[in-house]
């Protein structure tokens, strides 16, 4: 499969990159917070130990160490990677990866984990149906399916992990540190080049 045309989308500057970062994370809180109120829907717990925290961050390693094996294991993979590394954080500066972490990291496990989980059931079928949402959200055009199908793995392991553990502190942690790593390893990469 050729790589996909990064002339399909004009080329965003910092500026655009952060401002559709926290529109999203503007627009998913609200989605969450109005699902919350108006479909009665209880929002997972969180609680803040230290034993949640670790477990977070061994989460967030395990979908890093995982996302780069696939990453040279699948080229259709490594090819739709390569197109949302330079659309989204080439244009931002090493700073600018700690709103990566935090803006989706928060807003997208409030909704889907935090609100949509329990709307749906907090069982197994609300686990599948939030994770293939979470990975269709993830998908900016048909060339980018192997994303989305990484996003839905990957919603897969937080909603597993929020359903086994009934804290919604864990997978938050796990995706912003997942966020965090691989925006600075991919910013370093780009910025040795």
């Amino acid at each position: 499969m050729n790589e996909p045309n990064n002339s399909d989308f004009e080329q965003l500057t910092r500026t655009q990159v952060l401002v559709v970062m926290g529109v999203t994370a503007l627009f998913l809180l609200i989605i969450a917070k109005v699902w919350n109120l108006l479909g009665n829907v209880p929002v997972l717990e969180w609680s803040l130990d230290m034993k949640s925290l670790l477990l977070g961050l061994g989460i967030a390693v395990g979908i890093s160490i995982a996302s780069t094996i696939m990453y040279w294991i699948w080229p259709d993979y490594r090819n739709s990677a390569n197109f949302y590394l330079e659309l989204v954080i080439k244009p931002l500066i090493l700073p600018d990866i700690i709103w990566l972490g935090l803006l989706p990291g928060l807003s997208e496990e409030l909704l889907f984990r935090g609100v949509m989980l329990p709307a749906f059931g907090f069982n197994s079928i609300a686990l599948i149906l939030s994770s293939i949402i979470f990975g269709l959200v993830h998908m900016s055009g048909v060339k980018q399916w192997p994303y989305a199908v990484w996003a839905t793995v990957v919603g897969l392991v937080l909603g597993y992990t929020a359903l086994v553990t009934g804290n919604l502190l864990i997978p938050i942690v796990a995706h912003i540190i997942t966020n965090l790593i691989s925006g600075l390893v991919w910013k370093t990469v780009m910025l040795a080049e």
